[in-house]
């Protein structure tokens, strides 16, 4: 009791009461943050995708048959905006670019987080195959940076970077609504086999809780399971569940490499056109590649959190959210092997067309939903396997081979799904994806996007907006956060 007295009295840098103190302190006020970047996106998306379809469709003489066009109404002009945000605001950054800023600088500076603000609720609501976990990632390690050397003075570089992976820990936790998994997802992602910055694993999750509860509470969301693939859970794991979940992450881990290679091509190919340095040009290819697979396959659009429901259960294209109209333009199901691997694949497409094309946002939950769409396809060719093992098994091993999280996707799959018993197969996914992707030598270019928009990065800096060069940044940020380089 002495010992802790003395510290709360002493108020020192780095001990438990003040490290605590911050940390319940980004935790709520990245808590509202969330909420405030939900409310708003939640808003659009009624929008323009139920509200303003429904009172039109009602009022003007509108064939059903033609109704897919709403489709590219209102996803072609959001592609433009896109690319001209980026122009005229400045670059956003992305999960790349944060985790880049974590290791080199220990904060991310607050001049990304209108960019990514306005950027990514255009992306999202434009019907990009990329969610909000990313520029939530994004703004809240901002918040949490600012709060560590603007509020509480810390100078030390190990310090703010502590607090910056609070930031990021509270926007995963949030986001999914699995506590340990989200906060252990800002840990995981810095290192490419394990943990990076271990030591803030602590006060990351306490901020990562505190945040759930202030952003649950106030966006009046339950804490629970989202998704009931099956009409009864799994009762128990099995020696089987365990061996086939590892089978599966090989195949996950295969089918992320041919995204990856994929992608990688059509980047190149972007680069050869020229066009990989002008933003516009970037979100109109990204655009027209989002519509083209949404008019056809309506499951790719949007990022997947709510669609892994539909597809994993079978349920009909009538119960996708936020999509109108839910039948595109041909009536697309799920409804065979064939059909399933269809989606998978143009969900997949619909990623890469979404990242090569400028547009933020993070693709954690697109990578799910593919993953659904791969897991009923195997389901389709052995009945017999569990639906359950088989899509949280490839949603692991796809999402394990991009973003290297483990232990935090094996959690956030199984709490989301509400399926205890499905933890060892899931783990078994993750483990066999992650060390057989590891010497993969697309993993590195991948995990590091920033090669697509190196060029902009220099080009569309920060002055373009708020009056300061590059220069002038760094010399900033080294003032802060290298009086003292470590404790």
């Amino acid at each position: 009791m002495k010992a802790f007295l003395d510290d709360c009295s002493d108020m020192q840098n780095g001990s438990v009461p003040v490290s605590f103190l911050i940390a319940v302190v980004i935790g709520i006020v990245c808590g509202f943050a969330a909420f405030l970047y939900y409310e708003m996106l939640e808003f659009f998306l009624r929008f323009f995708w139920e509200t303003a379809p429904e009172f039109l469709s009602e009022h003007l003489f509108w064939p059903t048959c033609l109704h897919w066009v709403w489709i590219p109404i209102v996803c072609a002009p959001l592609a433009v905006l896109v690319g001209v945000g980026i122009k005229l605001i400045g670059f956003p950054g992305d999960l790349a670019y944060t985790i880049k800023c974590v290791h080199k600088d220990g904060y991310i500076a607050l001049d990304h987080v209108l960019p990514m603000l306005v950027v990514s609720q255009v992306s999202i609501v434009g019907g990009a195959s990329l969610g909000p976990e990313a520029p939530l990632v994004a703004i809240c390690a901002s918040i949490g940076g600012w709060i560590s050397t603007a509020v509480f003075k810390q100078r030390y570089k190990n310090l703010v970077r502590k607090h910056t992976l609070c930031g990021m820990a509270c926007a995963l936790a949030a986001f999914f609504g699995v506590p340990l998994g989200g906060s252990l997802f800002a840990l995981e992602v810095n290192s490419r086999l394990g943990y990076e910055y271990y030591e803030h694993a602590l006060e990351a999750i306490a901020s990562g809780t505190i945040c759930l509860v202030v952003f649950r509470t106030l966006a009046q969301l339950p804490i629970e399971p989202i998704y009931k693939f099956t009409a009864v859970k799994l009762e128990a794991s099995s020696t089987q569940f365990v061996l086939t979940g590892a089978l599966l992450g090989l195949i996950g881990a295969g089918i992320a490499s041919l995204f990856a290679h994929g992608h990688k091509a059509i980047v190149k190919r972007l680069k050869k056109l020229g066009w990989h340095d002008d933003p516009v040009k970037l979100s109109i290819f990204g655009g027209v590649g989002i519509i083209i697979l949404g008019i056809l396959i309506p499951h790719t659009l949007f990022w997947g959190e709510y669609e892994m429901q539909t597809i994993g259960s079978l349920s009909p294209a009538a119960k996708l959210p936020h999509i109108w109209p839910t039948t595109g333009l041909t009536g697309f199901e799920i409804t065979g092997f064939g059909s399933a691997v269809l989606a998978g694949f143009a969900k997949l497409l619909a990623i890469s067309f979404s990242v090569a094309g400028g547009y933020r946002g993070g693709f954690i939950f697109p990578f799910f939903a593919a993953g659904a769409s791969f897991g009923r396809a195997i389901w389709y060719l052995f009945p017999g396997m569990s639906p359950v093992v088989a899509i949280l098994s490839m949603a692991a091993g796809i999402n394990v081979t991009i973003t290297r999280t483990t232990l935090a996707t094996t959690l956030i799959l199984a709490g989301l799904a509400g399926e205890i018993n499905a933890i060892s197969a899931v783990l078994a996914a993750s483990l066999s994806a992650a060390f057989a992707s590891y010497y993969m030598p697309f993993i590195e270019a991948q995990q590091g996007r920033e090669d697509i928009f190196e060029a902009q990065l220099h080009r569309y800096t920060f002055h373009n907006a708020w009056g300061k060069d590059d220069d002038t940044i760094k010399y900033e940020g080294s003032q802060i956060a290298t009086d003292v380089e470590s404790q």
